[in-house]
This record gives C-alpha cells, sequence and structure tokens, in this order.
C-alpha cells in the first residue's frame, strides 16, 4: 500500500461520484417501471446495512485491506483464496464499467469508431489516475463533484422549465403490489450501485481519521440514493416508464427531449461531461482496489508496477466480455448479479463478520 493519506471530506466524495458512476448511465432497476424510485431508496436502506458490514470489518481491522485481513478471518489457504477471487472480482467490474461507457460513446457520438479506441483512451486516462495515487484521485474528485453538481442544477432547472416533465406517468403507484419493487431490489438496484461499496474495504485503510468512516459513507450513500432516485424518476416521468424500461440510456434520452424557447437544445454534452467524469472514477477505484489488493497479496514492493499491464488486462477483457451490448447488459443481470454480487457483496462479507467477531471474543487467532 502507498503511504499517502486521504481526509473524511475526499472519502465523502469519491463515494458519491464512485455511486454515481455508471448507475445513471445503465437503465437502473428498470423493470419496477413507474416504481423505481421505489426500489432505489428500498436499495439504499438494505445498502446502507451492508456497509455496516463493511464498516465494522474495518473497524476489527483498521490498518488493513479486505485482501489483507482474509487470511486472519479465515486462515490462510482459504483467506489466499478469497482474496484472489476478490481481486479478480474488482478488476473484471472495472473491466464491465469501461464496456459500459465505451457502448454509450459508441451510441451517442463515434459510432464510426471501433470500440477498442474507445476504451483504450478511458483505460490511459485510469491508468495515469491511478498510477499517480490515491491522494490525487481524491483531490481530482474534490474539484469535479462540484463541476458535476453545477451542470446537475442546471440540468435539473431546464428540464422543469422545457415544461416536458408529466408526474402523472409516475402513476399508479404500486400497481402490481410490492412483490415488482422488492423483486428489482433483490435482483439489481441492491447490488449497484450499493453493494458494490464493498470495493471501499480497499480504501477505508488510507483515511486519516478512521473514527469518520462510517459518518463518510452514511451520508455518501444516502446523497447518492436520493439522487438517484430522482433522476430515474424524472427519466419515468418525461419518457414513461415503457420507454424507460426499453432505453439502453434513460438519461441520455431525457436529455435529448429538452428544448426551451425554441433554440436552448442538444444539451447531450452535460449529459456526456457528467457520465464520462463519473465513470472514470468508478474504474479507477475498482482497478485501483484491484491492483492494491493484487500487490498486498503477492509481496509486490509497489503497486505501480501493475498499473500497465493489468490496465491492459481490463481493456482486453472489456471488449472480448460479450459481442454486443445487449449480451453484456444480460449477462450483467443474469449471471453477474447471482454468482458474483451476490456472494462476495453479501454472503461472504456477513460470514466474514460473524467469524470475526467470534475470533475476537475467545481470541482465537486463525490457521
Amino acid at each position: 500500500m502507498e503511504s499517502s493519506k486521504i481526509n473524511v471530506r475526499q472519502l465523502f466524495v469519491l463515494i458519491v461520484l464512485f455511486e454515481h458512476g455508471s448507475a445513471v448511465v445503465i437503465p437502473l432497476g428498470v423493470s419496477a417501471k413507474q416504481d423505481v424510485w421505489i426500489s432505489i431508496l428500498l436499495s439504499l436502506a438494505i445498502g446502507l446495512l451492508l456497509f455496516f458490514v463493511y464498516r465494522r470489518l474495518f473497524e476489527y481491522y483498521p490498518d488493513q485491506p479486505l485482501t489483507a485481513y482474509l487470511p486472519q478471518i479465515v486462515g490462510a489457504p482459504l483467506g489466499k483464496l478469497l482474496a484472489i477471487v476478490y481481486i479478480t472480482y474488482f478488476l473484471y467490474i472495472a473491466a464491465r464499467v469501461l464496456r459500459d461507457f465505451g457502448e454509450l460513446l459508441l451510441t451517442f457520438a463515434y459510432p464510426e469508431t471501433p470500440l477498442f479506441v474507445l476504451n483504450a483512451i478511458m483505460a490511459v486516462t485510469v491508468m495515469y489516475g491511478v498510477y499517480k495515487g490515491i491522494e490525487v484521485l481524491a483531490r481530482t474528485g474534490e474539484l469535479f463533484l462540484i463541476v458535476l453538481y453545477f451542470l446537475a442544477i442546471i440540468g435539473f432547472v431546464l428540464v422543469f422549465v422545457s415544461g416536458i416533465v408529466d408526474v402523472t406517468q409516475l402513476q399508479p403507484m404500486l400497481e402490481e403490489g410490492w412483490r415488482r419493487v422488492w423483486k428489482t431490489v433483490f435482483t439489481e438496484t441492491l447490488y449497484v450501485p450499493f453493494g458494490e461499496m464493498i470495493v471501499f474495504t480497499m480504501l477505508f485503510p488510507y483515511i486519516n481519521t478512521p473514527t469518520k468512516v462510517g459518518r463518510a459513507g452514511v451520508v455518501g450513500m444516502v446523497l447518492s440514493g436520493i439522487n438517484l432516485a430522482l433522476i430515474m424518476a424524472i427519466n419515468v416521468a418525461i419518457l414513461g416508464p415503457d420507454t424507460v424500461s426499453r432505453s439502453s440510456f434513460p438519461l441520455l434520452d431525457t436529455i435529448r427531449r429538452v428544448q426551451v424557447a425554441d433554440f436552448l437544445e442538444r444539451l447531450d454534452v452535460f449529459f456526456m461531461i457528467t457520465l464520462i467524469t463519473g465513470g472514470f472514477f468508478k474504474i479507477s477505484i475498482f482497478f485501483y482496489a484491484g491492483i492494491v489488493g493484487a500487490a498486498n497479496l503477492f509481496g509486490i514492493s509497489s503497486y505501480r508496477r501493475l498499473v500497465y499491464p493489468l490496465g491492459l488486462l481490463i481493456l482486453i477483457l472489456s471488449v472480448v466480455i460479450a459481442s454486443n451490448y445487449a449480451e453484456h447488459i444480460q449477462e450483467g443481470l443474469k449471471i453477474v448479479t447471482f454468482y458474483l454480487h451476490v456472494p462476495l457483496q453479501v454472503i461472504i462479507p456477513v460470514l466474514l463478520l460473524i467469524i470475526a467477531a467470534i475470533r475476537r471474543r475467545f481470541n482465537q487467532p486463525a490457521k
């Protein structure tokens, strides 16, 4: 691990940028139709419970990332195996998010450009940022968060001024009862983006005031969850639940409909700045967690030695991961959720906390 430290405000900034990341790009929770905002808020509540698990593990091992204390909880053989699994998971999700943004650029602005080229530009930028270290990423995030919120406020004002919002499209509420909402929570919105906070177990040791980790995490997640619920509610109120459920990029379609006074239109640039910035930080955090974990596990003196080889790996993986965007999304919903997100975000961390609590109570070291 590098010696740099970040403060609690910078942790909050990284959490907000990370939580928005690809969540505003993909059709988040659209299977809940007009109740999508309810599913996001419910997922936020459960996601906060998961975050308390992650934070508690950090309190037990305050100077170590997840991959370092796994062997201490479950023993060296199994712990190292789980560490490899989590490292692979972080790098794989970084590649998936990179593919999300490559597809967005391909669809929106560069239909004739090869996907590999678009992904390579983002990947090189991510590699450079990660090479500079967590402190540089955090300071950059502070600057960009201000810019993004300024653009977001302007965007919301223009959306409502344009008169295209129809709140009746959010009705009837709970048309099919709670079943559809809860199904969306436990198959989609809980894991992306709230369960993905597991990656911050690799960043918590860098905080210079460890006692404030919980506060920064809760405030950052709550703010992000409310923002995402509001964004998806506006998407539905403008496009309608059926159109949103069929759209590959709902927010982009929403922004394209904004027109004020017959001359102010084509506000896509606001969308692109926001999305590319959020994507950069989400990919960077997953990538950083993966390479720091690998360096720690395999005893490499500097994580920077792994930046470019593993960066090339996620670039290639982002292209070959699926033959098209529809397959990519389907894989994310059907395979990644149940075989990666559920065990690695929920089941294993909860079991780790139980075992760690028992060991601490009876003072039993792992073998």
